[in-house]
């Protein structure tokens, strides 16, 4: 499903009135309708509504559902936030048939707002247009509904959220279920509006598909129904060569766990096979620990990390028998172990997906030197670094990232023309196209020790069974944070492990398989 931003919402509301013929007032009253269908859905009839309405059209969709709720026998009152005078010519014909019908209407300022305890608001302030904080009475009315303490519905958006980032503009409506319509916003996925919107709710109130699924609108939410078409089918006849060998270049002394968890990750997902590179030094404690998996010794530091002396065997392994190499988890940041990385990733014949302390040697380049390094390579990368990762990438400050992942994300992908997953709440990937995949699974369970390590590996095994990098870092993202969800479910979000996210892929698997 695609999501957009409110010039994009604009321009899908104006060609389907301009271009197809459906008025105006025809979108708003299915947008009324959508509203008051969720209103009875989840609420007992019994409950008291007030409707605080704009002047805008989103105004207009609150005045729809109120007319209906009331024709239904609905105890609703609707509190006119702005002179009749000053509505929208839409809104205006909603007001005025509301009357005609017996809708109580008052038209209000904050002080009239005294009753709205025991009573269900419907948020239709101000909808999408937002572009600046919020001051005045509509501030004092957002406080005031909050200081209340009750269930709000949101028409189309929270009043308060942007609807292109999700940034609080001076205050913001806390609902417990918003209702928006044809697609969903910006605004209702990134932090914090996503924690305004409640129970997201995307109804069809009859755009024109063409215009929905327009390659025009480059953000996509990344959901089961996505990835379950990506997912590569296996033919009956096939055998484990068919499905890639993944090389792990991990782990140094006392980080052997980043490569074994990453490695493990890497045959849940359906790897045929999988040998970790890890120092000489340590390999011993790696071979005790695997079944399933290889091990390659390679030349080590005196430290216990990998030494430059192991691009060449790392090359010639590569060259011979691997079909992707996973590289970071658990490395260190010996300068020689920095050294191996870059040569490694610089002469690597296969794709490449980097992380952690990977990342970390990349960003000893430099940004220029990041970007000189990524476009003289002759193979795809996948990049997947968290915010702190990513604001050394790009040598800037932590809350610059983090307000703005999308953006970050895209920069990076478009700069060095590598796939570039941002790991955040949400997680996304942006490819050097401009396309940013939003994930739309995980928990706050996964912020554990090993859980990028798992990531690293169920993207790395996509990518060895024939998926392109950016739809196996799509792809795994979300089959990662789903088999979290999953694993939380049984262990709460409290004890869940990487381990218990390998152990947990199987169901994660088979959940996007059974649709």
């Amino acid at each position: 499903m695609k999501i957009v931003n409110a010039r994009q919402m604009r321009e899908i509301d104006r060609k389907t009135i301009e271009d197809y013929g459906i008025a105006s007032p025809v979108l708003m009253e299915r947008a009324g309708l959508a509203v008051a269908a969720r209103v009875r859905q989840s609420f007992d009839r019994s409950a008291r509504v007030v409707v605080l309405a704009g002047s805008g059209n989103n105004g207009g969709d609150g005045l729809v559902a109120a007319r209906l709720l009331h024709n239904e026998g609905w105890d609703v009152r609707v509190f006119l936030l702005s002179q009749p005078e000053r509505l929208s010519p839409d809104c205006l014909r909603q007001y005025e048939t509301a009357r005609m019908m017996g809708v109580r209407i008052v038209e209000a300022r904050p002080p009239a707002l005294k009753d709205l305890r025991s009573a269900l608001v419907i948020d239709a302030m101000l909808g999408t247009g937002l572009n600046k904080p919020l001051r005045g009475d509509m501030a004092a009315v957002v406080d005031r509904v909050n200081r209340a303490g009750t269930d709000v519905v949101a028409v189309d958006i929270a009043t308060g959220v942007s609807s292109d980032t999700g940034a609080v503009m001076g205050g913001a409506v806390k609902a417990v279920m918003t209702v928006t319509f044809g697609l969903p916003k910006a605004g209702h996925v990134f932090h914090p509006g996503a924690e305004y919107a409640g129970r997201l709710f995307v109804e069809d109130i009859g755009f024109p598909p063409e215009l929905l699924h327009s390659d025009e609108i480059a953000m996509e939410l990344v959901d089961k129904e996505y990835v379950s078409r990506l997912l590569p089918r296996r033919a009956v006849n096939s055998h484990k060569g068919d499905y890639g060998h993944v090389l792990v270049a991990a782990g140094s002394l006392g980080k052997t766990g980043a490569a074994l968890l990453t490695a493990r990750a890497a045959l849940r997902s359906g790897a045929g096979l999988v040998t970790v590179g890890t120092p000489g030094s340590v390999a011993g404690h790696l071979t005790a620990a695997v079944l399933e998996e290889m091990t390659l010794p390679l030349p080590s530091t005196a430290s216990g990390g990998l030494s430059k002396e192991a691009v060449r065997p790392v090359l010639d392994f590569l060259r011979e028998r691997a079909d992707v190499l996973a590289i970071g988890p658990g490395l260190s940041t010996d300068a020689e172990t920095v050294e191996f990385v870059i040569n490694t990733v610089a002469g690597s014949p296969v794709p490449v997906v980097v992380d952690a302390d990977g990342l970390n040697a990349l960003s000893t380049l430099g940004y220029g030197g990041l970007v000189r390094l990524m476009r003289g390579l002759r193979v795809p990368v996948v990049l997947t670094p968290h915010v702190g990762e990513m604001a050394r990438l790009l040598g800037t400050g932590i809350p610059d990232v983090a307000a703005d992942l999308p953006n970050s994300a895209l920069g990076l992908a478009r700069d060095t023309g590598a796939c570039t997953v941002l790991k955040g709440v949400p997680t996304v990937t942006a490819t050097p196209g401009g396309l940013c995949l939003v994930n739309s699974s995980g928990n706050p369970g996964m912020a554990t020790a090993g859980a990028g390590d798992v990531l690293t590996g169920v993207i790395a095994s996509l990518i060895g069974q024939g998926l392109p990098p950016q739809e196996a870092a799509a792809a795994g993202v979300f089959i990662h944070g789903l088999s979290g969800d999953i694993a939380a479910a049984g262990k709460t979000v409290y004890a869940l492990t990487a381990g218990g996210l390998i152990e947990a892929l199987p169901e994660g698997f088979r959940a996007i398989l059974s649709g």
